[in-house]
């Protein structure tokens, strides 16, 4: 192969990867504006949305880099021009987003099957959960205390424990969940659980809709 078409090779490889990105960058965005509150499982304003899940695709088709990008500019866009704690609450959502993404992105770079990014966002979901609960308890809930109390928060775990034993009592379940009483315990009870969750849910997502749209993201 000549050295012009080398580059004319390179030169496209770097439009496609840029477009795919700014394409999952933008779709991220939307996604980030759709999140939900799940108020029967966590406290409300703790809300669910699947914006990670561009990321995601951006990770295996493109590299954790291209993933990384994406994580970034939704929450850059979103903290320019709608948010309610000042950008805290994005920089937190970037941060956990980078938890999941760079282990995904990393694994399946060098496992490039379908149980290395089954691996792979295995493994970066954990990683997200387990990393949810510094980053909530010394970063989000600080801010959050400015709007609501400690204690009020504590009480809407608590509320939830007594909900789940009782629905776990009925069931006849020889187990309940143990009490917390302070906001680490909350976190480890309920945020991190909630996060998995989130990584899970993204993860399945990716693996229905990854192949039909495999030609566009690797074209």
């Amino acid at each position: 192969m000549s050295t012009a078409t080398s580059t004319v090779a390179a030169q496209r490889s770097r439009t496609h990867r840029i477009a795919v990105t700014a394409m999952l960058s933008a779709a991220a965005t939307v996604l980030m504006f759709l999140e939900f509150p799940i108020p029967f499982l966590i406290p409300s304003f703790v809300e669910l949305d699947f914006s990670e899940l561009p990321a995601l695709l951006a990770a295996f088709s493109l590299g954790p880099v291209s993933g990384v990008v994406v994580c970034l500019v939704k929450n850059v866009i979103k903290g320019l021009l709608f948010s309610g704690t000042g950008g805290v609450g994005e920089m937190c959502n970037f941060l956990l987003g980078i938890c999941f993404i760079i282990p995904a992105g990393l694994i399946y770079r060098y496992k490039r099957t379908r149980s290395g990014a089954l691996m792979g966002a295995l493994a970066g979901a954990v990683i997200m959960a387990v990393c949810s609960i510094p980053v909530n308890y010394f970063i989000s809930y600080p801010v959050y205390t400015k709007f609501l109390p400690m204690d009020v928060i504590i009480s809407m775990y608590q509320e939830i424990i007594q909900s789940f034993n009782g629905l776990l009592s009925r069931a006849g379940a020889p187990f309940a969940l143990p009490a917390v009483n302070g906001l680490l315990g909350c976190l480890i009870a309920f945020n991190a659980p909630f996060t998995l969750l989130k990584g899970l849910l993204d993860m399945g997502l990716c693996f229905l809709i990854y192949k039909p749209l495999s030609p566009l993201l690797h074209r």
